[in-house]
């Protein structure tokens, strides 16, 4: 139980939790925003990740100076394009197999 609660405080409060990770992780951040990126738009099984507010949080923290927004821009696009074209490939990978069973 407390894990979910845990779940929903990070999502609500998205703009503190990802200031301390800046502050905790330095230079991993970009790893670990890519990785939720790249999860959440190429993964079919992960579109509950938070990428759309994520996204903002970490606009406007680059925007404080507290990331590099040219890298952040940078790491972002290439998650968001890989994402998509990974998710592409399972969709063209699995779905004809899945729609030709009964």
């Amino acid at each position: 139980m407390d894990l979910i609660f845990s779940a929903i405080d990070f999502v609500v409060h998205l703009d503190r939790h990802l200031a301390a990770m800046v502050a905790s992780y330095g230079i991993w951040i970009y790893a670990i925003l890519f990785a939720i990126v790249f999860s959440e738009t190429g993964l079919v099984v992960a579109p509950f990740l938070p990428g759309d507010s994520l996204l903002f949080v970490a606009g406007a923290l680059a925007a404080s100076g507290g990331m590099d927004p040219w890298l952040l821009s940078f790491v972002l696009i290439v998650a968001g394009v890989l994402g998509n074209t990974t998710n592409y490939w399972i969709g063209r990978f699995l779905g004809p197999r899945m729609f030709r069973r009964e």
